[in-house]
């Protein structure tokens, strides 16, 4: 192939499987004539993570390594490697093996066939039951509240061409939700069935936390739904008060209130005090992102590069 490949890995923790990662990006490198570059990303890691992409940046002059200053998170990882990244196709695998790099030579053929993206659309996960339906319940709400189409069960396993991530990288969002803005942009796209395979060796760095902070960034990024939410609850509240204020009108001009109202005040004080808290945290939502887009701070913080 002519086209200068760059594969774009973010790495957590991976100092023990790193060498299986790059055999197995290697194989395929030889086996298609591959013009790479190798971005990899140490976002944060705890373990000796960068000290093993310096050693493998001497067996393969390919690398180019960034160590970012501490964990900033997957999305954000990828996106400093996009960055960096000078390819006409460009992938994104993850570190685990999950992504098989021995995809990649199929998802290019889609480029080649006049695609802009290809994106993976896993089947057969390996994770757990629970964890299987917390993903597949997710992703039909996305699409449920989404102002965009994003297929359900696509991750950031992808390759697109240059002009696409040109693109992506004029969204200077805080918070980037990355299959998102690759839905948004547009092009020519097309999905992918893939076996995602189990992880290699080790633990997700992905914590219900992060999980949750993702699924945040996707609905509030990419969907208004949550803010007019607001004003459908805040209708049935009105009409209900009505109703039910006609209904205390009623039964006061008959004579047949007593003093015995406690329950009943009791049920609508929780009920409008709850719904005026989930409204409140909705709209909080929003504008702590607006927050966080007008600090205009530097999404990530670089404290050392390799072959940059």
């Amino acid at each position: 192939m002519s086209k200068k490949i760059s594969i774009l890995v973010p790495i957590y923790n991976s100092a023990k499987f790193m060498d299986k990662l790059l055999e197995a990006i290697e194989i395929e490198r030889k086996a298609h004539n591959w013009n790479l570059e190798l971005v990899l990303v140490d976002d944060g890691s705890k373990d000796k993570s960068f000290e093993k992409i310096e050693e493998l940046a001497k067996i393969y002059p390919y690398i180019k390594g960034i160590k970012l200053s501490k964990n900033f998170g997957h999305q954000i990882a990828v996106k400093t490697a996009m960055h960096h990244s000078t390819g006409d196709y460009i992938a994104v695998i993850d570190d685990d093996l999950q992504d098989p790099p021995s995809q990649l030579p199929g998802f290019f053929k889609y480029l080649d066939d006049g695609y802009d993206v290809a994106y993976g659309i896993r089947k057969n996960r390996k994770e757990s039951f629970l964890k299987r339906m917390a993903y597949n319940g997710f992703y039909k709400v996305l699409k449920a509240m989404s102002d965009i189409h994003i297929p359900i069960d696509s991750g950031d396993f992808c390759v697109m061409k240059k002009q696409v991530l040109d693109n992506m990288l004029k969204l200077q969002e805080q918070n980037p939700f990355l299959r998102g803005i690759r839905a948004w942009v547009g092009f020519k796209q097309i999905g992918v069935e893939f076996e995602r395979h189990a992880r290699f060796d080790g633990k997700s760095g992905y914590t219900l936390k992060k999980l949750l902070k993702i699924a945040m960034d996707g609905i509030f990024s990419f969907s208004t739904a949550p803010i007019r939410l607001i004003t459908i609850l805040g209708t049935i509240g009105f009409v209900f008060a009505c109703v039910y204020s006609l209904n205390v009108i009623y039964h006061r001009l008959n004579g047949d209130i007593d003093v015995k109202g406690f329950a009943t005040l009791t049920i609508i004080i929780s009920f409008f005090s709850s719904l005026i808290l989930i409204c409140l945290g909705i709209i909080g939502e929003y504008i702590v992102r607006i927050y966080d887009e007008v600090r205009n701070r530097p999404y990530t913080v670089i404290e050392r590069t390799i072959n940059l």
